[in-house]
Formats: C-alpha cells, sequence, structure tokens
C-alpha cells in the first residue's frame, strides 16, 4: 500500500485523510525520489536516522529528549492511527529525571534527524503526520543546514503548539532569525484538524519556497523576500528533524501559561501522564 501511495505522491496528488488534492506540478515533470521511509521495520532504521539525547536543550523547553524505545519506537495495525505501520514520537511524565544546565526535567521525548545520512539541496520534503490535541505540545517536522545556525538556515515544514486548528511554517536565517517576518499560520477548513492525517510539504528551489498542507499552497516565499532581512542561507544542504516538545518558548507566547510548566498547562500534563502525547508519522519523502 505504501509503495502505491509514493508512485501517487510522484505523480499529481497527495493522497491524505481528507482527501485528494492537486500538488500543482506539471503531468510532464519527472520526479526522482532521494528519500522514502515508511516505518516498516520492527523499529527505528538507525542507516537513516540519527537519535538525539540528554545533550540537546533549546527554547525553554519543559522536555529532555531521550535514545529509548519509550520514547522513539514503531507501531503496526490498531496502533498505528488507521493506518499500517507509523513511527511514534511519545512524551512521558518522568519527575525529576535529569538536572541539567541548572534545570529539572520531569518529561521525556523523541527527536529524530537525518544528518549525515540524508542531506538534500532543492526538491520537495513531505511527511504524512496525525498530531496530539493539548495546548503546549511543539511536534515539529523542519529542516536545518549543516553548518552553524542561523547562517545556514532553517525550514519550518511545520509546526504546531497545540491550537488544533492551525500549524505554523517559518524560514530562519542570518538576519531573520528567532522572531522571523518569514512566517504563516495555516488554518484548516471547518471538520479539520490536526488530530486528522495531514501531509505537510514544501517544495524548495533556488528561487524560493512553497508551502503546503495536503497539495494546498498555503505560503511562498521568493529568494527577493528573504533578501530584505538577509542573506539567502537556502543554497546548501538541509538534513530532515522530526522531535515532540513540550512546553517552551513558542507555545507560551500562544498561551500565555506559566505553572505548572512554562507554556504546558496542567489539562496538558494530565494528557501526557495519561499516554496521550503520541505524534505519529506514515511517511516522509524527499523528491527532486
Amino acid at each position: 500500500m505504501k509503495k502505491l501511495v509514493r508512485k501517487i505522491l510522484l505523480g499529481i496528488f497527495f493522497t491524505t485523510g481528507g482527501g485528494v488534492f492537486a500538488q500543482d506540478l506539471p503531468v510532464e515533470k519527472k520526479t526522482d525520489t532521494i528519500f522514502f521511509e515508511d516505518f516498516s521495520g520492527s523499529s527505528l532504521d538507525r542507516s537513516k536516522w540519527n537519535v538525539e539525547g540528554t545533550d540537546f536543550w533549546v527554547n525553554n523547553e519543559q522536555q529532555i529528549y531521550i535514545d529509548s524505545s519509550a520514547t522513539i519506537f514503531t507501531v503496526k495495525g490498531a496502533e498505528a492511527g488507521g493506518v499500517e505501520n507509523a513511527l511514534v514520537l511519545k512524551a512521558h511524565y518522568s519527575p525529576n529525571y535529569l538536572n541539567y544546565r541548572g534545570n529539572d526535567f520531569d518529561f521525556i521525548s523523541g527527536r529524530i534527524n537525518t544528518r549525515d545520512k540524508v542531506m538534500f539541496t532543492y526538491g520537495t520534503a513531505a511527511a504524512r503526520m496525525k498530531l496530539p490535541e493539548g495546548s503546549g505540545y511543539w511536534p515539529a517536522f523542519w529542516a536545518l543546514g549543516g553548518g552553524d545556525w542561523p547562517a545556514t538556515g532553517e525550514i519550518d515544514i511545520m509546526e504546531y503548539v497545540g491550537e488544533t486548528d492551525w500549524i505554523g511554517v517559518a524560514l530562519h536565517g542570518p538576519g531573520y532569525s528567532g522572531e522571523t517576518p518569514l512566517v504563516n499560520k495555516y488554518f484548516f477548513p471547518e471538520g479539520e484538524d490536526v488530530t486528522d492525517w495531514h501531509v505537510y510539504s514544501v517544495d524548495w528551489t533556488p528561487e524560493g519556497f512553497n508551502f503546503r498542507v495536503d497539495g494546498r499552497l498555503i505560503y511562498r516565499v521568493t529568494k527577493p523576500m528573504v533578501e530584505i532581512y538577509g542573506n539567502w542561507a537556502f543554497d546548501n544542504p538541509k538534513y530532515l528533524i522530526l522531535n515532540l516538545a513540550l512546553g517552551g518558548a513558542y507555545p507560551y507566547k500562544t498561551n500565555g501559561v506559566e505553572e505548572p510548566y512554562n507554556g504546558l498547562p496542567q489539562s496538558t500534563v494530565d494528557l501526557i501522564k495519561e499516554g496521550k502525547a503520541e505524534v505519529l508519522v506514515d511517511w516522509v519523502l524527499i523528491t527532486q
């Protein structure tokens, strides 16, 4: 089945839980797959993915990442949310798990990337994902350059901070990092939200970016738009990242929650304790 999905994606359409939408690519365009992962193995394929651990922490996030089958694993059948098999990134409440840089961490979660294993310059990167309901969750699908940040650029293909009716996309680089002006929110049509399966993608060319949800164009950024603010940081290889963060800077700026954790309300802490902090990923695809 997933081979069929890949063939559809390499043609004209994205197939999603909400239907079939035109991808706005000409029929005659030839597309080459440089990476496809359907998470059909019994565990994460370490030849394709790196797992990040406790030595990484940014943005005042309230979780610490660990390399564990508790936070990063694959599932099949009923546990896969309606698809054949999927990757799960799962957060857990784990009081006093670690003190790092003077901070006590009560939550653990998962973050993976393709750095030095799958790097690409230009093309389309897409992932089909199902996200959890809960204010202060901060999962993302994004890409970074192999060098220093922000000099080698950041492409945020999908960010979600717990308001189920929208996701965000953004670009970061020298002169436009952090509170970047190159950002947009996409609000789902009535009857859809982030808890459904959706395809999040970006078309990256030397001239700019087209961000899409389920094939719908939601934001276009051109190279001249970027260069108003700083140097174009998108002519170098990028690697993909999937992660589930909790609380921190972006959720806090959205929900204003300070207690019991920065950007993470008690209602979401309760969801985490109930085992409901899961991001499902059906597949990831890069084409050129």
